[in-house]
């Protein structure tokens, strides 16, 4: 009976309906939650039967059904915070989090640290990213992210045998120096026309002064000889200056550097002993300018910068992330090192993720599989540190979404309310 047919229709109008307010509901009640990511229901109409009458086909509709709930992943908008481990992704992306039996995947980083030094959701779940060792090197696996609080390794002063090892010293030695041909190590201020200090470090972390010592040995040469208290190597004696190392500097007539050379370095410190490497800079021998390190020209001998690649054992200090989601450590002996980095995993379909309460999804068989990638590569959004993710909700538009859902209810009550008045009618034609 098209009477009967009339109510039910209505009736999946008020079902309908009911749960598109549901939704609009869900979304106003998680305005504030953090990274939360608004829905929408999408409706789609039911058909009866086709009428095959004089003028043509005719379908007869049964009325509306809720097709899907789809979710809105748009960017939400940032809050600062005063906590480091409050992370949020700006562009495209979820962070992995594990329960240790299976991942979820979430926008939101409220994170923290648990007693073992993991990072944490606020229900327990291990963060998961990138692994590097103890010197900051990455492994290349995945696995849950962990801040440790032990020291770093020292690392003694190298032997100049690759790039950046030993000691680096660029200076200018003055060209009008009186030549001193007769250093001695007894006197060595008496004997030298420039000197410089630095510290180094041996293999097990312990700091030794080495005092540099220069003398022009003749019209653009010069000697060098590096100096340790007796009493920091094997053997030696406390207050009596050792030569460890010494060499010769070179220059051409314009001042730039020709040839150095190190005829000795043996460092025999107490309980170890090592080569310690010297550079002066890039020299016309070795295929350089001979300008860009150690020069003499007629000016004030003056240290341009020294460096040296050793350093003691460290403690934690703090920890920094960057906008590459590399979590880095900083350290009481001034080394910065990587502790990790945060992967990210983004969807060919992100409509078929479910949903799994707490701000995590699943990855289902419409979602596709996870692409997992570093931060800031290929399409994947950055990671900016003490910030929020803002629930997307747009109070204006749910508002509006909530009269016109409220609209096409009571309309729908009316159908019933009017087809019951019909019915009563056709009940009545008998009295």
């Amino acid at each position: 009976m098209s009477l009967l047919s009339a109510l039910y229709t209505g009736v999946s109008g008020l079902q309908t309906f009911g749960d598109s307010l549901q939704v609009i509901g869900d979304n106003i009640a998680n305005v504030n939650t953090t990274a939360f990511k608004s829905s929408r229901a999408e409706f789609a109409d039911l058909l009866s039967q086709t009428i095959n009458g004089a003028s043509g086909r005719s379908q007869l509709g049964r009325g509306v059904t809720l097709d899907r709930i789809s979710a809105n992943f748009s960017q939400g908008s940032f809050s600062n915070t005063d906590r480091l481990t409050d992370l949020a992704i700006n562009g495209n992306g979820f962070f992995i989090v594990t329960d240790g039996s299976r991942q979820y995947y979430t926008r939101n980083g409220q994170l923290t640290l648990n007693n073992q030094g993991e990072i944490v959701t606020t229900s327990g779940m291990q963060l998961v990213g990138y692994q590097y060792d103890a010197s900051g090197q990455p492994l290349g696996s995945l696995g849950t992210l962990k801040i440790s609080q032990t020291s770093t390794q020292p690392h003694m002063t190298g032997d100049g045998s690759t790039a950046g090892s030993g000691v680096q010293i660029h200076l200018n030695l003055n060209a009008s120096s009186d030549v001193m041909n007769n250093f001695s190590v007894s006197d060595p201020s008496a004997t030298s026309n420039f000197s410089t200090s630095m510290t180094v470090y041996d293999s097990l972390g312990q700091d030794h002064a080495v005092q540099i010592y220069f003398n022009k040995t003749a019209d653009n040469t010069w000697g060098w000889h590096a100096l340790v208290d007796g009493g920091e190597l094997a053997g030696g004696t406390s207050g009596v200056p050792t030569e460890a190392a010494t060499g010769t500097l070179v220059y051409n007539s314009s001042g730039a550097l020709k040839t150095s050379t190190t005829t000795q370095s043996s460092f025999n410190f107490t309980g170890t002993a090592q080569t310690i490497g010297f550079d002066f800079g890039d020299s016309i021998d070795a295929g350089g300018t001979g300008l860009s390190g150690s020069t003499q020209f007629s000016s004030p001998s003056v240290v341009n910068s020294q460096s040296q690649d050793g350093f003691a054992a460290g403690n934690l200090q703090s920890v920094t992330v960057d906008e590459d989601g590399i979590i880095s450590g900083i350290y009481s002996n001034g080394q910065t090192l990587p502790i990790g980095q945060i992967a990210l995993a983004n969807f060919t379909n992100l409509q078929g993720l479910f949903k799994s309460g707490s701000g995590l999804y699943s990855d289902t068989s419409d979602s596709g599989v996870p692409i997992v990638s570093q931060p800031n590569v290929g399409g994947f959004g950055t990671i900016s540190a003490y910030s929020l993710e803002l629930s997307n909700v747009d109070l204006a538009t749910e508002f509006v979404s909530l009269i016109s859902n409220q609209r096409a209810y009571q309309a729908n009550s009316k159908i019933i309310t009017v087809g019951d008045q019909l019915m009563s009618d056709v009940l009545n034609i008998i009295r």
